[in-house]
């Protein structure tokens, strides 16, 4: 394939990965490793096609083992403060909830169904801790 070809293909990888999916890194590697065939090949360093297609999956593959998971680590698990489960979080509590009662909560921006799980009552206007998730249900505690 010509330079600009692997240019162009690196590129079309990157903004699938950026704009439409969240791909996990993985489109980004790949794009990179078409980049580097294509500026490999513009740079003079002549390959035959089948020489750039090993070359290709083989810069894909080392990217991947190698910079793929602390890279994803340090850009979606460096969040302070972010979790990604729920338990653990403090809600605040619009009704009384009796013990193992149910009602409609918003947290997070999405309405939940909240059950009490605890040995006692959680007054409306008070506060609830969520100690497990299951689907769309929250159960809590009274904090």
């Amino acid at each position: 394939m010509i330079w600009w070809g692997w240019m162009i293909f690196g590129a079309v990888l990157l903004g699938a990965e950026l704009f439409a999916i969240d791909a996990q890194f993985y489109l980004v590697f790949l794009g990179i490793s078409a980049a580097l065939v294509g500026l490999a090949d513009l740079i003079g360093i002549a390959l035959p096609e089948w020489l750039q297609w090993t070359t290709f999956a083989a810069f894909s593959l080392i990217s991947f083992f190698t910079f793929r998971k602390s890279l994803y680590k340090k850009i979606h698990g460096g969040a302070i403060g972010f979790r990604e489960g729920l338990s653990g979080d403090i809600i605040d509590i619009g009704e009384e909830i009796e013990v193992g009662r149910e009602t409609r909560v918003d947290h997070r921006g999405s309405k939940w169904t909240a059950r009490n799980v605890g040995t006692e009552d959680i007054a409306a206007g008070t506060r609830a801790k969520i100690v497990k998730v299951d689907g769309l249900t929250l159960y809590l505690e009274s904090e």
